[in-house]
């Protein structure tokens, strides 16, 4: 064998245990088409689930010596398992995906060829639907991606963890320190030459999306406060632009006094007050999601904390 494998096949996972065993059979079928059983390892990441997804992993590490898991203390979450998946992963590429096949097998071989082919550093899998999901979910995506476009100027349409990444883009994506993590926004924001491939979401192959409309709200916040500060700006922008306002409704009321022309303008009043209270609470909260992001930084926590590791290389 060799020291350290070419290619690694990094895949988080959570209450993945019943299909698991299928997912890791499609996987390697599809790596033994481009490499050898030496130059590949798959890295299982389990993010802390509650159920006997773990221990099916240390089962079907018996059957497959070329598995490494490691399973995390808790559910720190997609992003943070992803993270430990990549710091684990030592390969020439690595390749993310998800443990329910919604991210196609058969597509691993066209990705290491176009990297071994072409100039490519990543190469990435890309959306042209979005599968069975919720009318609701694709629209909340499509609005996403769109404001994140316009505040950012990163185009994320389409854009899926399924990515392969040649070693120098992991090794610079490991000197990015911050705690909040947008694995597809980071990994945009490093540039690289890529190619884009693309794929139709597959059905969940057993059970149902763990991410609920909440996760998909922070993760969403987390993107934009991540990769842009112009809400910040906003709010400055609304400041001059009510200063405005106020200055030509001062000179108005002030032009109506002295020409004895003033009026009662009491519905008027309450109305500014709201506004601007309104105004005000929002910036607020601006300020404060960035607060948050501020303060989560400097703790300097862990990403995440390993509990058990198997590696039977």
């Amino acid at each position: 064998m060799y020291s350290q494998p070419t290619l690694n096949v990094v895949i988080p996972v959570y209450r993945e245990g019943n299909h698991l065993n299928v997912v890791i059979q499609e996987v390697i079928a599809a790596l033994e088409k481009v490499t050898n059983k030496e130059s590949y390892q798959i890295i299982l990441i389990d993010d802390g689930s509650p159920d006997n997804t773990w221990d099916v992993i240390k089962q079907i590490s018996q059957d497959y010596p070329i598995l490494k898991a490691v399973r995390l203390s808790r559910n720190f979450g997609k992003e943070c398992a992803l993270c430990a998946g990549l710091e684990m992963a030592k390969g020439d590429a690595v390749i993310i995906m998800d443990g329910d096949l919604q991210h196609p097998p058969h597509l691993i071989p066209e990705m290491v060829s176009i990297w071994q082919k072409s100039d490519a550093d990543i190469v990435e899998a890309i959306k042209i639907s979005r599968g069975n999901e919720s009318f609701s979910s694709k629209i909340g995506a499509e609005i996403f991606y769109a404001i994140l476009n316009q505040l950012s100027g990163y185009n994320l349409k389409g854009a899926s963890d399924y990515k392969l990444l040649d070693r120098k883009v992991v090794n610079a994506w490991l000197r990015m320190g911050e705690r909040n993590l947008f694995f597809r926004g980071m990994t945009a924001w490093l540039g690289f030459q890529r190619i884009k491939i693309p794929f139709e979401v597959a059905s969940r192959i057993s059970g149902r999306s763990r991410w609920s409309t909440l996760n998909l709200m922070k993760l969403a916040i987390t993107g934009v406060t991540s990769f842009s500060s112009l809400p910040l700006h906003l709010i400055t922008f609304s400041g001059c632009l009510f200063l405005t306002f106020a200055i030509i409704l001062g000179l108005q009321t002030l032009f109506f006094k002295l020409t004895g022309r003033s009026v009662d303008g009491f519905t008027t009043v309450i109305l500014l007050l709201l506004i601007i209270g309104s105004l005000i609470m929002i910036s607020l909260g601006i300020i404060g999601l960035y607060l948050a992001r501020i303060y989560e930084e400097v703790k300097c926590r862990p990403r995440y904390i390993i509990s058990e590791i198997i590696d039977e290389m």
